[in-house]
């Protein structure tokens, strides 16, 4: 016997892409920053297929000149072309930023729990992290930078350390409010070990504030990378990144602007990008203001 088609395949559709644009409208900050980092990521990922050269290749012939249809960004002093350095440059940068991110959370997480929930080792831990937290950001990565070698690995390093201690303060506020909650209470009262309290109970309610607190911290990490590698402390020069190109640019900067402007905007918008998703997802997550959209 012959049956209708079945409708239920269209309408589940059309309720995905009314709820997709429910959530556009609602959420207009995390859409346009996810777009334009989702976009950034692109294009850190797929640089050697983007009409690239060898980022280190010299031409002296071709020093210094301008956009062009052969050069898209120009050229800088060596000749190199500054659209291949500006692409591979955003993997330097991206990189730097997500790694110091997830490891600042990371070790800021498990920092914060115990010396939330574990009240007699509280004061030592809290005044170490008063003590980072004395000296700005900038001058601790730099003296650290002046301590090794340069290369990736030790300025992820570098930059990884004073955040910590943000990301510590923020955990144990947390955790001294959710300790004495009834759910943990009970835990408690079950024989549950202090990990399984702290990693089960506990850690997962503190993911929402540190997500959004995570995405400044890679926004800060790109942009202290950039002071880092312009200041000659950071990635080494054989290195394309957007702080090392503009270092290199100032110098020239009244005859070949084009060598700071590029990667300077793709600094800006790298920056921005993970700033709007920083809003919109505190927007999203925060129940109070969730309630007034």
């Amino acid at each position: 016997m012959l049956t209708a088609p079945s409708k239920t395949l269209p309408r589940d559709e059309a309720r995905r892409h009314l709820g997709l644009l429910h959530f556009v409208q609602r959420n207009p900050t995390l859409t346009g920053g996810g777009l334009l980092f989702g976009l950034m990521v692109l294009i850190a990922i797929a640089a050697p297929y983007g009409g690239t050269v060898d980022p280190q290749e010299l031409n002296p012939i071709a020093r210094l000149r301008p956009p062009s249809v052969e050069h898209w960004f120009g050229t800088d002093m060596l000749g190199r072309d500054l659209y291949s350095r500006t692409l591979y440059g955003s993997r330097i940068s991206l990189l730097v930023g997500l790694c110091v991110a997830t490891l600042s959370i990371t070790i800021g997480l498990l920092i914060g729990l115990v010396s939330g929930y574990l009240r007699h080792i509280d004061a030592v831990l809290m005044r170490v992290m008063d003590g980072m937290m004395a000296i700005p950001a900038i001058l601790l990565a730099v003296a650290l930078m002046a301590l090794v070698n340069a290369s990736v690995q030790n300025v992820i390093i570098a930059l990884t350390i004073p955040e910590v201690p943000r990301v510590v303060r923020l955990v144990r506020a947390l955790v001294l409010s959710l300790r004495e909650q009834p759910f943990v209470e009970a835990s408690r009262a079950t024989g549950a070990s202090l990990w399984r309290l702290l990693l089960r109970h506990i850690a997962p309610n503190t993911l929402a504030p540190l997500i959004v607190q995570g995405t400044y911290i890679c926004a800060s990490a790109v942009i202290f990378e950039a002071y880092l590698s312009f200041l000659g402390a950071g990635t080494p020069p054989i290195i394309p990144s957007w702080g090392n190109i503009m270092a290199e640019g100032r110098t020239y900067v009244q005859i070949a602007f084009w060598i700071v402007l590029f990667p300077g905007l793709c600094l800006a918008l790298t920056v921005l990008a993970i700033n709007l998703v920083g809003d919109g997802l505190r927007d999203t997550l925060d129940p109070k203001l969730a309630r007034r959209m």
